[in-house]
């Protein structure tokens, strides 16, 4: 969607310039990953309108296939408005009847899954409209061989309104890798103990549970690791969640252990919480290198600002 965040300082009733960029939960996962040296593609529908064509001009700048993108002649591309602050941002969308929430499973016939490892998808799509509830259900039942599906809860509550949060449980349940906030594990779940869930949540070989700044818990099998976030000064949290993802999605195509993935995921959302933006330049090489070769005390002690690692 078409993002716009504030240009000035003051309440969002007061401020008369903005600044439009692009945001989205799989874009923002698409156009992190080029940066972290992973091809990625973006499929999605836009209106035919200077929004919809500024977004996609964006992302495919960010290095990623738009190839897959539908032009909906009809219907709009969506936007919102974001109210940044440190300690929250609201949040304000603007897609009902948008050309995304018409999606459906007929876009399966445009897409070409030959070399795809990883399809990456998240709850936002399916609570847009039965027709987007309806392609990922599709997608999900797709034969997979060697592909892996990844999918992030993001359970939004206002767009699931009138609509059975259940559905998220059941989807989720069909994926090989859930991503999840332990807050919204607790809506959607009940609980949002990484131990628990795992007995809800029998069937995805990977489960990460994010606590937030506290950090994250990744299950695999029998075995559970917890790795704390970095202390970030931060500037704006949201779109930290789809960064984390796709730096925890990069170390994971890469084969690295276990402390290395959710450390990934750690570094890509630091990078993200030090912008107002949803999608933040990574880090430089010697600081990624240096945080992922810590032991723990350093890892802790480090602190992230706009000029670079402190120690505390």
């Amino acid at each position: 969607m078409a993002l716009f965040v504030p240009a000035e300082p003051g309440p969002p009733d007061e401020v008369r310039t903005w600044l439009r960029t692009i945001g989205g939960a799989e874009s923002n996962v698409a156009c992190h990953l080029p940066a972290l040296g992973v091809p990625s593609g973006w499929v999605s529908a836009v209106g035919d309108d200077p929004f919809g064509r500024a977004l996609v001009r964006a992302i495919a700048a960010a290095g990623v296939d738009v190839r897959g993108v539908v032009v909906d002649p009809v219907r709009p591309t969506g936007l919102y408005v974001k109210e940044s602050g440190a300690s929250g941002s609201p949040v304000r969308y603007y897609r009902a009847g948008s050309a995304a929430s018409a999606m459906g499973p007929e876009l399966l016939s445009r897409l070409d899954f030959s070399g795809v490892r990883v399809l990456h998808l998240s709850g936002i799509t399916p609570a847009l409209s039965d027709s987007c509830l309806a392609l990922v259900r599709a997608l999900l039942d797709r034969p997979r061989g060697d592909l892996l599906v990844s999918f992030d809860v993001n359970h939004r509550p206002a767009l699931w309104s009138g609509r059975d949060p259940s559905l998220l449980a059941e989807l989720a349940g069909r994926a090989d890798l859930v991503l999840t906030g332990d807050d919204e594990a607790e809506r959607v779940w009940g609980t949002g103990d990484p131990a628990r869930l795992r007995k809800l949540l029998p069937g995805p070989r990977t489960l990460v549970v994010k606590h937030g700044e506290r950090g994250a818990t990744l299950v695999e099998g029998s075995e559970s690791l917890f790795a704390p976030a970095l202390q970030v000064d931060v500037v704006e949290p949201v779109g930290a969640g789809d960064a984390f993802a796709a730096g925890f999605l990069a170390a994971t195509l890469r084969g690295a252990d276990p402390l290395t993935r959710l450390r990934r995921g750690h570094l890509q959302a630091a990078a993200t919480l030090l912008t107002q933006d949803d999608v933040g330049a990574p880090l430089a090489d010697a600081v990624v290198s240096l945080l992922l070769d810590a032991d723990s005390d350093g890892w802790r002690a480090a602190r992230l600002t706009g000029e670079g690692v402190v120690a505390t």
